[in-house]
């Protein structure tokens, strides 16, 4: 195939690559954003087929079969409130490529580097593996979190900072090593050494993050699988892989930088831990609050949205879990039909990755128009006669604001207490993913809602 023909196609899927990431900036272009990167992968894929494999073509398109039957038969039975540990996993096998690729590339007794080239292809396997290795492990432990098989508390292991700051200089150690080796066989030894301290630096890294700051963790993972296919591409000598992963990683570099700012974390204390280190789970009545409860039944909900004018809908991840985004699409157009203002305000951070209720709303038909971010509505608190806060806690906790020792202090949160009534939809009183008390159960214009969420909701709209 003349090399003509490949450097236009790579430069077309580039340019498709870019726009999908332009088409995914909001709700109304998203679909053809991932149409965009849909056609440019298969113009990838099939161009680089046809330019550089020459053998076992045949095992070739039988494992891309099977992979994509297994990928086709996931996506259709995964739910949605799955769609965070499907891309913890998925960032896993990302890692777990650019690991088997540059151990493949390192042993291919068909590439011969001297000098200098050796050196700089040495060095381009080296960061490969070590960005796939640790994006691997914590991939997993990220999946394990997301999925509660593993505990949301973090790790907290004594002299956890100097153990991961012995690992890197280990690595750097291993390094210099591995590219100043005298033999092959010595230069793999250390190759190995360092894929294992990997391994350990991605799953310590990752057991080390509270349970609060998983959306940072799902971006940063992201930016890591995108950093190990661009270095993937410099040891192919492949730019298309090159220019993908390096979208990949810096868009995900920049998301997680908008995380750490919605939550009032730099990127450090998040690797640190810090979040999700309480247990605390009291139960209505339980005494664990310094208030009263005031509860409400789905008749006095109804009640208080048929005289109101402005509704907020403040969607968390309880909604998620109880699949109640239908209910409140249905009770949000019952509103909206009678006359009522109804908004949804959404915390970038809630959920378990960044853009989870969105998706959610979509999922449930939610108009485009009425889902705003939080910073587009916080000030509209006072002006609103009705909240209806679904399954969210830790992004509409005041102690946020109030209490400058809590986990969450200078945490933006969605300031739901200002408005006329809240009413908070949740089973019991037990504290949020961080494991935090939320003084706004307890407020004199709160009303608790105590209930599976979809059935709470199903019989708000009965009502009304």
């Amino acid at each position: 195939m003349p090399e003509s023909l490949i450097t236009v196609a790579y430069l077309g899927a580039a340019i498709l690559f870019i726009l999908a990431l332009g088409g995914l900036k909001n709700n109304e272009s998203a679909r053809r954003g991932n149409l965009y990167g849909m056609i440019g992968m298969i113009i990838a894929v099939l161009i680089t087929i046809a330019a550089f494999v020459t053998n076992n073509l045949e095992i070739l398109i039988l494992v891309m079969v099977l992979g994509g039957t297994v990928g086709f038969i996931l996506s259709r039975r995964v739910q949605m409130t799955q769609m965070p540990e499907l891309v913890a996993i998925l960032h896993s096998l990302v890692g777990l490529a650019a690991v088997l690729i540059g151990f493949a590339n390192f042993m291919d007794p068909g590439v011969e580097y001297i000098g200098v080239e050796k050196t700089i292809h040495n060095i381009e396997i080296y960061i490969g593996i070590l960005i796939g290795g640790l994006t691997f492990t914590g991939s997993v432990i990220a999946y394990g979190k997301l999925s509660a098989i593993l505990g949301g508390k973090p790790l907290m292991l004594p002299a956890r900072h100097w153990l991961n700051l012995a690992m890197v200089i280990g690595v750097v150690v291993v390094g210099v090593k591995f590219v100043g080796a005298g033999t092959h066989a010595d230069a793999f030894v250390m190759l190995v050494v360092m894929t294992i301290i990997a391994f350990i630096i991605g799953a310590h890294m990752v057991a080390a993050i509270g349970g609060a700051d998983m959306p940072v963790v799902i971006s940063m993972l992201n930016s890591y699988s995108g950093w190990a296919a661009a270095a993937t591409g410099f040891m192919l000598s492949n730019d298309l892989l090159i220019v993908t992963g390096a979208l990949v990683g810096s868009s995900g570099a920049i998301l997680s930088y908008i995380m750490c700012r919605a939550m009032n974390r730099n990127f450090i204390s998040v690797i640190a831990g810090g979040f999700g280190t309480g247990d605390s789970t009291p139960s209505a009545g339980s005494g664990g609050y310094d208030g009263e409860v005031n509860p409400i039944d789905a008749t006095e909900t109804a009640l208080l949205l048929s005289g109101a004018k402005e509704v907020m809908v403040i969607p968390g991840y309880g909604m998620a879990m109880a699949q109640a985004q239908h209910a409140i699409s249905e009770l949000a157009k019952s509103l909206i039909a009678s006359g009522v203002n109804v908004r949804f305000g959404i915390h970038p951070v809630a959920g378990r990755m960044p853009g989870h209720m969105n998706v959610l709303l979509a999922e449930a038909h939610v108009p485009y128009d009425i889902v705003f971010e939080m910073d587009e509505v916080n000030d509209d608190f006072p002006k609103i006669d009705v909240s209806i806060v679904v399954g969210a806690n830790d992004t509409v906790n005041p102690s946020a604001q109030d209490d400058e020792n809590s986990p969450i202090a200078g945490m933006p949160v969605l300031e739901v207490w200002k408005g006329k009534t809240a009413i908070v939809l949740k089973r019991s009183m037990a504290a949020g993913y961080a494991g935090v008390d939320n003084p706004l159960f307890v407020k004199d214009n709160t009303r608790m809602l105590f209930g599976d969420a979809k059935e709470s909701l199903d019989l708000v709209l009965k009502a009304l």
